[in-house]
């Protein structure tokens, strides 16, 4: 099977979804890779490097598209780029299908197999090819060195001739990937962490990277999802959540936000009114801006300033740090695809193969999409 990586089109984009350090493995596992020219420098990974390793480079974007039975991308396709991909081939990328409806029913009209990297499975065979984790590690580590950038204070605790000066306050709100790597950063730095969940479950993961645990009191499951996700909460378990956590965001110097709901928008955590309440010279850091942001003031891909406090809604922040990313997300989806293609066919039986699709033979096949798209036809 052959294998096309076109440049990534979207603004910023840095990374690539296949680098020289997977390719021998593709190769032996009988997938010819094909690299648009030039594709990697974002990455900087020039054309002869991957031609070392056993790639073909293909001079454009409509012949890769063309000779390719699987087409790997960062982002979803654009209009441009679902035009160009063939009838009944396969494509990879971070599509959010319940997000992006109408490039779904564009991609399942031409009769194409549409695999998301969102919708892997989260189980102990699929933690290899976890690629949403492998980059929301890195937004998280990235998140707190933007933090300590925008306010104008040290991180650590420092003792000097001139006084003592306190360490600065970080607030972690969600303990997933993102924030348990945020919290580790925070920490290294100096500074004093605390970090709040839902999910009681996480305390302890919390607590063994030397943060303070924020818990509301709650004698249900609240918070806590399928798959170590969180889900919806109660409007007590809201309420409650919202004043404790308004107590502590008015002490703190960054404000990290990482909660997500699978298939939904970013719960607004933060309100205008608790910004308010934050000291001038603090910084919000919201991760989950790309699906609207935990904070009601953020503004994706934007940095504001709201009454002396910096919002920062930057939403790929995993590109800023290209080198890394894109090795790490080229390893895991060459564990994807060497698993779902073996020797060319695909087990639809396989819970992999098949939580991964949202779209194959004309059919949607992804549930929540179907439910999406049916509440969007009413």
């Amino acid at each position: 099977m052959v294998i096309g990586v076109p440049k990534e089109t979207l603004n910023g984009e840095n990374r690539i979804g296949v680098t020289p350090n997977t390719i021998k493995d593709l190769i032996k596992n009988n997938f010819e890779v094909l690299i648009e020219s030039n594709a990697g420098d974002g990455a900087f990974i020039n054309n002869e490097t991957y031609e070392e390793v056993g790639a073909k480079i293909i001079n454009t974007a409509k012949e890769i598209y063309n000779s390719s039975d699987i087409i790997v991308k960062v982002n979803p396709p654009n209009n441009n780029e679902v035009e160009l991909l063939k009838n009944q081939s396969s494509i990879l990328s971070f599509m959010q299908p319940t997000k992006e409806l109408k490039l779904v029913k564009s991609i399942n009209n031409k009769q194409i197999t549409g695999f998301s990297l969102h919708l892997v499975p989260r189980t102990t065979l699929a933690q290899k090819m976890d690629a949403l984790s492998s980059q929301t590690n890195i937004a998280g580590y990235r998140a707190v060195l933007m933090g300590a950038m925008h306010i104008k204070k040290y991180m650590p605790l420092l003792m000097t001739a001139a006084g003592t000066i306190r360490p600065a306050k970080v607030l972690v709100i969600g303990a997933g990937v993102s924030g348990l790597q945020a919290i580790a950063t925070a920490k290294r730095l100096g500074s004093q962490v605390e970090a709040f969940d839902v999910r009681p479950i996480v305390k302890e993961q919390v607590e063994s990277l030397g943060a303070k645990f924020i818990e509301v009191e709650s004698t249900k499951d609240d918070g806590v999802g399928e798959g170590g996700y969180a889900k919806e909460t109660s409007e007590e378990y809201k309420k409650k959540q919202s004043e404790l956590m308004a107590a502590h965001l008015s002490k703190s110097d960054i404000v990290i936000t990482t909660a997500l709901i699978p298939g939904r928008p970013a719960p607004k955590l933060i309100t205008d009114e608790m910004v308010n309440s934050m000291k001038p010279g603090s910084a919000i850091i919201d991760l989950a801006s790309e699906n609207g942001g935990n904070c009601t003031l953020t503004k994706p891909d934007e940095i504001i300033n709201h009454n002396g406090v910096t919002i920062d809604g930057t939403s790929n922040i995993a590109s800023e740090m290209s080198i890394d990313a894109s090795s790490v997300l080229s390893k895991n989806i060459s564990s994807f695809l060497t698993h779902v293609f073996k020797e060319g066919k695909m087990d639809l039986e396989d819970e992999i193969t098949s939580g991964s699709l949202y779209c194959h033979n004309g059919e949607i096949t992804h549930q929540m999409t179907k439910d999406a798209l049916k509440g969007e036809n009413k």
